[in-house]
């Protein structure tokens, strides 16, 4: 899937999760997400955990994270 059409699952909505971006309008932030797959959790342990989310939505979040990188300075902890 072509990162645009996967980008269109994140939302943002300020009654959902306080305005953070989420995947397609569920109470699942892309930061939690990007958690799991950083503390070395798989894709198939992931979707098992949280039935009603799909492969492409963790490739979403993976192209948000991409994205937002690419336009932004992020402080890391040193």
């Amino acid at each position: 899937m072509p990162t645009d059409e996967l980008l269109k699952r994140i939302t943002v909505a300020p009654e959902i999760c306080h305005g953070k971006p989420c995947i397609r309008g569920l109470r699942y932030p892309v930061s939690m997400l990007l958690e799991l797959l950083s503390s070395g959790m798989s894709y198939e342990a992931i979707l098992s955990d949280y039935e009603d989310l799909e492969h492409d939505d963790l490739l979403a979040a993976l192209a948000y994270a991409a994205r937002l990188s690419d336009s932004k300075r992020v402080a890391l902890a040193s």
